[in-house]
């Protein structure tokens, strides 16, 4: 307890705590793409999520609240940019499965999406986090659509992320060192970060 010159008694606050590891994937991505951005590796950029403001609350003239909104559309996917002359689309998800990363935690439009872009030769892929692993993986778009277009099947195995995929190193700078995986999976390799 903390007695201030006021004599009013302030009980520490607590704190617990807790592995936001798992929780901080989409925030990994956003610093490695500052990052990669930063020395002229890539340029990728979290897509914003369209919405449509219906009502707004200024508490002071120059602050302005958002109190009620909605989604336009349906969003696609989380990233897209360009990196070594080739259109970059992908979609960032978690799971705390140890065994799989289950397909209804992609959407349809979104998987429409991927394959759209795929169409035009851009490179596609998902990013999954498998936070209880402490791994995070990198998988091609052709292999999650392959999977979600299957009857019966409702998750993709981790032994395919292991297989077919690519795990994700960690750094300090970048965060996450996925175009090394980008370089392994669609170019032969060539241009990791030493650069």
């Amino acid at each position: 307890m903390i007695k201030y010159p006021n004599m009013k008694k302030t009980q520490p606050q607590k704190t617990q705590y807790t592995n936001t590891r798992g929780l901080n994937l989409e925030k990994d991505i956003n610093d490695s793409n500052a990052y990669y951005n930063a020395i002229n590796r890539a340029v990728i950029y979290k897509k914003p999520t369209p919405i449509n403001v219906v009502r707004v609350q200024y508490e002071k003239r120059s602050v302005a609240k958002i109190i009620e909104a909605y989604y336009q559309q349906a969003s696609t996917t989380d990233y897209n940019g360009v990196y070594r002359g080739k259109a970059i689309d992908f979609e960032a998800k978690e799971t705390k499965s140890k065994k799989e990363f289950r397909l209804d935690l992609i959407h349809a439009h979104q998987i429409k999406h991927l394959a759209s872009v795929l169409k035009q030769g851009a490179i596609a892929f998902i990013v999954v986090r498998f936070i209880t692993l402490n791994n995070t993986y990198l998988l091609d778009a052709k292999i999650v659509i392959d999977y979600y277009n299957q009857k019966n099947i409702k998750a993709i195995p981790i032994e395919v992320f292991e297989e077919k995929g690519g795990v994700i190193t960690e750094g300090f700078t970048p965060r996450l060192k996925y175009l090394d995986v980008v370089d392994d999976l669609y170019f032969g390799g060539g241009q990791n970060e030493k650069k």
